[in-house]
């Protein structure tokens, strides 16, 4: 059973995989700091200096508290502004790697086309039957 698993971990594509999702999840934090700390502090600025993921509504009466965190020790809210700030976030993150794949994409038709278009060349004869023509080229002169 040791073995088995040797074979799986040690095959391509598991360690693809594995480097594509460390490299997700940071790309994920970046993206995470991307809208809340530069794109949401700008729409806040558009709509009147309001920070999206203090918005919540109270579903309970004892909920007295101002911002989210403070809100949530005291009871049940429903977080609508924090909701809108991870929607934003997979927004972008989604657009990001649709540009990606695109991208990807478009060279891969741009080096088929080329393929394509390149003439064959057969390959070059062997050294032996280049020799065995020109013999037969000279024999046939005289």
């Amino acid at each position: 059973m040791l073995k088995e698993f040797q074979e799986f971990i040690s095959k391509g594509n598991v360690m693809d995989l594995a480097v594509g999702v460390i490299i997700g999840g940071a790309f994920g934090l970046i993206v995470t700091s991307l809208v809340g700390d530069i794109i949401m502090p700008v729409v806040g600025a558009i709509f009147g200096g309001f920070d999206f993921s203090n918005y919540f509504i109270p579903l309970s009466s004892s909920v007295t508290a101002e911002s989210l965190e403070e809100a949530r020790k005291q009871g049940a809210v429903f977080a609508y502004g924090n909701f809108l700030t991870v929607v934003i976030n997979f927004l972008i993150l989604a657009w990001i790697i649709f540009l990606m794949v695109k991208g990807v994409n478009n060279l891969r038709r741009r080096l088929e086309k080329e393929k394509a278009a390149a003439p064959a060349v057969p390959p070059a004869p062997p050294a032996d039957v280049l020799l065995l023509t020109e013999i037969r080229d000279l024999l046939a002169k005289r």
